[in-house]
């Protein structure tokens, strides 16, 4: 392991001082981080331990609900707010990984999680380009069965592994940072890029911008949510597809809806299109699968992962026909 400093962080504002040096990184649970750095991926010059900072999860005068960056995903998972609130974000923490993981994790730190593909942990011996920008990649004629199928591009297939975001990007949460330029707010869904070219590049993070918070906005459509994982196993293991959704129906119609899709992209997949399919229509396991359709229509496989498409469709279509029947 390369030699680096090691610091901890009184406040937002000193943390931020102390990661403006080259080949800083902030240090939350150290789940994902600590491997990679094992493996000589990550060598950070300096570490910025950030776990004592904000770790409240307190509910704001407009209803939303605000987690501190720093607090633990068991502690999300279980808290009476998001359990009554947001069962979906509840259901997708306790999906991941396993219960001494989800202890340490920290809500920041999982934002920040870097893919799981085997060709980026390979470090001696295969090409990535999310490692080392223009080298290659050799997942597209390797092995990819779990890799995406949406929004990939000629540079990276790889996926975002975590089940908290896609219950994010659901909820329509945003992400509060702070850095040298100052704070600011951006969209869940739009934090995590596409890989496009630039598959190195994985978020909106500015050099030495910290995420201080994860704001959940009121939505009483949201207590009617709920997340399902598809996995090669039952425990401890990376989706293959999942998907969080809500829906609210009214006399028999779709009157409101939010999906998202995990395992199937670089970053948690919003399905606008599918979401614009569904609204009005009936509850149907028909207009469901419909509107699954409309939004895998853009879904380009490869030759191992082509069965992700059916998978996606058909988990789409049950979760929302269990929601309209059971509400979650």
């Amino acid at each position: 392991m390369t030699p680096f400093t090691f610091t901890r962080a009184a406040d937002p504002a000193a943390a931020i001082a102390r990661a403006t040096a080259d080949g800083a990184r902030y240090l939350g649970g150290g789940t994902n981080l600590v491997d990679l750095m094992r493996e000589t991926i990550e060598q950070p010059a300096a570490l910025v331990d950030v776990t004592g900072l904000d770790q409240a999860i307190t509910e704001l005068a407009d209803g939303s609900i605000r987690i501190g960056a720093a607090a633990r995903n068991t502690a999300i998972a279980e808290h009476r707010l998001i359990r009554t609130r947001y069962p979906v974000l509840t259901r997708a923490i306790v999906a991941g990984a396993s219960a001494q993981i989800r202890n340490m994790a920290t809500a920041g730190g999982n934002l920040l999680q870097r893919t799981r593909c085997t060709y980026f942990y390979d470090n001696e011996g295969s090409r990535c380009n999310k490692r080392q920008s223009g080298q290659g990649c050799d997942a597209i004629g390797g092995f990819h069965r779990g890799h995406a199928i949406l929004g990939a591009s000629d540079a990276c297939i790889a996926t975002h592994p975590s089940d908290m975001c896609v219950a994010l990007a659901a909820l329509d949460a945003s992400v509060e940072l702070d850095g040298p330029t100052g704070p600011r707010s951006v969209e869940l869904a739009d934090f995590h890029l596409l890989p496009g070219d630039t598959p190195h590049i994985e978020t909106v993070l500015q050099p030495g911008e910290l995420i201080t918070a994860i704001t959940l906005p009121s939505s009483p459509l949201a207590a009617r949510s709920t997340y399902r994982k598809v996995r090669d196993r039952a425990s401890y293991a990376f989706a293959l597809v999942s998907v969080a959704a809500a829906l609210e129906v009214e006399h028999g119609l779709v009157s409101g809806v939010r999906l998202a899709l995990g395992g199937v992209a670089h970053r948690p997949w919003r399905c606008r299109v599918a979401e614009g399919h569904l609204v009005g229509r009936s509850a149907s396991e028909e207009t469901f699968l419909a509107a699954a359709d409309a939004e895998l229509a853009a879904a380009r496989p490869l030759a191992d992962n082509a069965f992700k498409i059916e998978l996606a469709r058909r988990t789409i279509a049950a979760t929302l026909a269990d929601l309209a029947e059971n509400g979650q």
